[in-house]
């Protein structure tokens, strides 16, 4: 018998866990975009065997969970979870760009995320849609009232190019997958509440776009090294 609560015991696993400095790059790459396993090798020049070792480390200790992609079953996606975080301090960057959400039909998800993107930090953000839908999803407008988003009842909007100098996140697998997202867009796998329409589905999606956004803003510094 040691003496040691659960809590402290996990803390410390999660501690060694980070010891490994490709883990610490793999939380730091997580703390503002989901990666596939491929992407994560990819930007941080990771073999996949090697890969898969650190990521089943994070799993173990609870800092990562892996989900089924809703474009292309064939791929996961990587993400932080939202728990064990305060243990770990993910590297701050820096965050200076007008934000560009992107979604298939851009009727809730991205047009949620870009009105609570600027709610939350004051900065300037749009969305888009690779399929545009005729008007915004009814559910998204209520679901903005419910959790008192500023969203306006505008028609979604057609991606036709994009901006220079934009940060771009894609909120929906598919069209993370459709466009080939390069490495440095962001990408939320965010589920799409529109098959099932009910306004729990949109509530939860308000509630994990938020829970994202926050991550981000703590985690962002200005150019002066000050945090946002």
């Amino acid at each position: 018998m040691t003496g040691y609560t659960s809590e402290l015991l996990q803390r410390a696993a999660i501690h060694s866990a980070l010891g490994e400095p490709a883990r610490l790059a793999i939380i730091d790459e997580l703390s503002v975009s989901d990666r596939s396993p491929r992407d994560l090798g990819s930007r941080l020049q990771i073999p996949s065997n090697l890969l898969a070792h650190h990521l089943d480390t994070l799993e173990n200790v609870g800092l990562i969970i892996r989900s089924t992609s809703s474009g292309d079953a064939r791929r996961r996606y990587i993400r932080l979870t939202p728990t064990g975080l305060h243990t770990s301090t993910p590297r701050r960057i820096s965050q200076q760009r007008p934000m560009l959400f992107l979604c298939t039909h851009n009727s809730a998800r991205s047009q949620l995320a870009a009105a609570i993107w600027q709610a939350r930090t004051g900065q300037p953000a749009k969305s888009a849609g690779t399929q545009p839908a005729l008007r915004i999803h009814r559910q998204t407008i209520s679901a903005a009232k419910r959790n008192k988003i500023e969203i306006h009842d505008i028609a979604p909007t057609s991606l036709k190019k994009i901006p220079r100098n934009v940060q771009v996140v894609t909120v929906c697998d598919l069209v993370h997958e459709e466009l080939r997202a390069p490495l440095d867009w962001w990408h939320w796998s965010i589920p799409d509440p529109v098959p099932s329409g009910n306004a729990t589905a949109f509530d939860a999606v308000v509630a994990e776009l938020e829970a994202r956004v926050n991550q981000v803003v703590n985690s962002t510094v200005t150019e002066n090294g000050v945090k946002s």
